[in-house]
C-alpha cells in the first residue's frame, strides 16, 4: 500500500512523517525503514528504525530508487513500513515517472508493506497517476 503526504514546502509534511514513524515504532510488528536525502530527520526518529541516506547509496532517479527499495524488500521480508521523506529530491520533478514508479512499488509492496512518501507539491500540480495514492 502507498500513502502520500503532499503540500508545498513548509506545510508540515516532514513533521507529520516523523510523528507517523515514531507512532509506528510503538505499534508495528516488524521492521521499519526511513529513507531520505541527507540527514534532516535522522535524530528525530527512534533508533529502532532502519535509517538510510539515499546519497550514501548514490540513488538518483526513480529507477534507481525502485531498485534500491525492491532489493531491500527482497532481502528482508519483515519490513512492514517504509517512510520516504522528500521523494522529489531523490527522483526529480517528473511527475509522470513518479506515477509509474508508484504503480510498480504498489504491486511490489502489496498488502504486506506500507510505503509513505512526502511530496513537496500541491495536489493540484499532480497528475491522476500520482493523485490516486493520496489517502
Amino acid at each position: 500500500m502507498i500513502k502520500l503526504i503532499t503540500g508545498k514546502k513548509g506545510t508540515g509534511k516532514t513533521k507529520i512523517l516523523i510523528d507517523m514513524i515514531n507512532d509506528a515504532v510503538k505499534t508495528t510488528n516488524g521492521s521499519l525503514v526511513c529513507i531520505e536525502k541527507g540527514e534532516t530527520i535522522r535524530r528525530s526518529i527512534s533508533y529502532k528504525v532502519r535509517w538510510c541516506d539515499s546519497e550514501q547509496f548514490n540513488i538518483c532517479g526513480y529507477d534507481a530508487f525502485y531498485g534500491f527499495l525492491a532489493g531491500m524488500l527482497a532481502g528482508n521480508y519483515d519490513i512492514k513500513e517504509v517512510f520516504v521523506d522528500g521523494i522529489l529530491k531523490i527522483g526529480g520533478r517528473d511527475f509522470g515517472e513518479f506515477g509509474e514508479m508508484l504503480d510498480k512499488i504498489n504491486s511490489l509492496a502489496g498488502d504486506d508493506t506500507t510505503v509513505v512518501f512526502t511530496v513537496s507539491a500541491d495536489e493540484s500540480e499532480l497528475p491522476e497517476s500520482v493523485k490516486k495514492f493520496i489517502k
